[in-house]
């Protein structure tokens, strides 16, 4: 059999932005449920994350996780087994308040198996995989006992792991010690947005963009056989931040006027202005993005600066926060311990981008 995988959907992610809400929507729509019906695969495993927000859920949000993913689910008759991820809980060191057992504990839904509070075995058509919420100080030993104790040769889960790439270039120096997880011949992941693999360990990444860290990074699901146990990766094609080069001068009005903005509709935009020598042709430029209907548009400029930079210097001027935090503390001329400074802002960041 196969098993489609979801992890880190994060519905209601941006602080409920409409622009984002809607490219979460256009995912499950257009391509995840399409490509269950076509495969004819009856199987979800989401392993966590399923809502952003820690503390609480938008009534907005809320109505577009039942229509656009649990509703479905339902209607096309799936067996779908979800698990906490550390978004989807309340405190830091419980899993007991949770997202999934305040929205559907008690669900209606009979085919909707929820699991946050500690691992558990599963038999998918005779292949034994088990499932792991996300591990804090209140189930930790629970789950290192299950670990040990299964006949599970596949773990799939929410793990924050040291050594393991955040973003693209940025390893965790925080977390759990890969070593707990030797005995699985492979260990599937959700919690970071950037896929990787190191070892037995795989994390799968997000399924779309949620910000401008995920810029150029592959985003899609997976499927996993249970007969090959073999994964396949099943790209989202659709592109939520965009970049565009600006350079104006061998540009006409004619150009301005064809320029394609089909794929821009509701999405986020940073211009990066290499030559601009005609005011007029750019402020036409910039009507035609608006005209798009994309979500936010912003133009990055260097005028002292433009004529000796190339354009990889220019798009490192468009960088997400994150990256920038990141390069200014590690060019800071301090004593201190740098890794933590950055640890420090980065769970900040982290912890703003959910309030």
């Amino acid at each position: 059999m196969k098993i489609a995988i979801l992890n880190d959907t994060h519905w209601g992610a941006r602080n409920d932005n409409a622009a984002i809400a809607e490219h979460i929507i256009k995912f499950h729509r257009e391509v995840f449920f399409p490509y269950l019906i076509e495969n004819d695969i009856k199987t979800v495993f989401h392993l966590g994350d399923l809502t952003d927000r820690r503390k609480y859920i938008n009534f907005v949000t809320a109505k577009n996780l039942e229509e656009h993913f649990m509703k479905p689910c339902n209607d096309l008759g799936l067996d779908v087994h979800i698990i906490a991820g550390n978004h989807d809980v309340y405190y830091k060191n419980t899993n007991e308040i949770n997202s999934l057992r305040q929205l559907y504990g008690e669900s209606k839904y009979d085919n909707i198996s929820l699991y946050w509070d500690k691992p558990v075995e599963l038999d998918m058509d005779g292949c034994k995989i088990m499932l792991s919420p996300w591990i804090c100080q209140d189930n930790y030993d629970a789950s290192i006992q299950a670990f040990e104790e299964t006949k599970s040769q596949i773990l799939m889960g929410h793990f924050e792991i040291t050594g393991y790439e955040m973003m693209k270039g940025q390893l965790c120096d925080h977390g759990l010690n890969s070593a707990m997880f030797n005995k699985f011949d492979t260990v599937y992941s959700g919690h970071f947005h950037h896929p990787s693999s190191l070892g037995n360990i795989t994390y799968l990444g997000a399924q779309y963009e949620m910000n401008w860290s995920d810029f150029e990074g592959w985003r899609g699901f997976s499927v996993f056989d249970t007969e090959t146990r073999e994964i396949t990766k099943v790209q989202n094609p659709y592109q939520m931040f965009h970049k565009i080069m600006y350079d104006d001068v061998d540009m006409t009005i004619e150009d301005v006027a064809n320029l394609d903005t089909s794929l821009l509709t509701n999405t986020f935009i940073k211009v990066i202005v290499k030559n601009k020598t005609n005011p007029y042709i750019f402020d036409l430029f910039l009507d035609r993005l608006q005209q798009s209907g994309a979500a936010d548009i912003k133009v990055v400029e260097d005028h002292q600066n433009l004529d000796v930079i190339d354009e990889d210097d220019l798009i490192d001027e468009a960088q997400d926060t994150m990256t920038i935090l990141t390069q200014y503390v590690q060019n800071l001329e301090f004593k201190g311990d740098k890794n933590k400074v950055e640890r420090f802002l980065r769970e900040l960041y982290s912890e703003a981008m959910s309030v």
